[in-house]
């Protein structure tokens, strides 16, 4: 059996979540898990580049990861049938910081996003990863949400600053410190 792409259910401005439901293309729902959708597509660029292959696997991992967070974010309610995100995704992003920041020098001041192509490109997908996180707080006052989405999305965003800053002490290329314009 193929899926057709278009369906032309969304013709009138309304999608079906799991179970469904149908809402507003422009509800916090559908801004939330879209969100994930463009930071996954980020995150399908960055595995373009020039990767050493433990980073390329690590965030092909956090991929199918998002694929789940997605479905969760789409789904509304209780369902036995969806994959959601648990408590030890959460633990083992803040398990690979720990370990990847050990590659790293300390970090002392702020940084300008940037460096390498991959390391730029990985900066971008933290920023898309917090813009998802605050929709998620936005609809987590409006619907309720699995408890464990907004920590992932908070770790999600630290593992890529420290991913980045990998990518660019792999590549050889250092991070560019942050000078303030303002001279006293």
């Amino acid at each position: 059996m193929t899926m057709k792409i278009y369906t032309r259910t969304g013709d009138a401005g309304e999608t079906g979540l799991w179970g469904g439901q149908r809402v507003a293309k422009d509800s916090l729902r559908v801004h939330s898990y879209g969100t994930i959708d463009e930071l996954n597509a980020v995150l399908g660029i960055v595995r373009t580049q020039d990767l050493h292959q433990e980073l390329d696997t690590v965030i092909e991992r956090i991929q199918n990861e998002l694929f789940v967070l997605g479905a969760d974010l789409a789904t509304p309610g209780e369902s036995t049938r969806i994959e959601r995100i648990q408590e030890h995704q959460v633990q083992a992003l803040e398990q690979e910081i720990d370990q990847f920041e050990t590659e790293l020098q300390p970090l002392r001041q702020f940084i300008l996003p940037g460096g390498s192509s991959s390391a730029a490109y990985l900066h971008l997908a933290r920023n898309v990863c917090r813009r998802a996180e605050r929709m998620v707080v936005s609809l987590s006052t409006h619907d309720p949400i699995n408890e464990q989405v907004l920590p992932y999305l908070n770790r999600l965003s630290d593992w890529l600053f420290v991913i980045a800053r990998l990518a660019n002490a792999r590549s050889g290329v250092a991070d560019v410190p942050w000078q303030s314009p303002v001279q006293p």
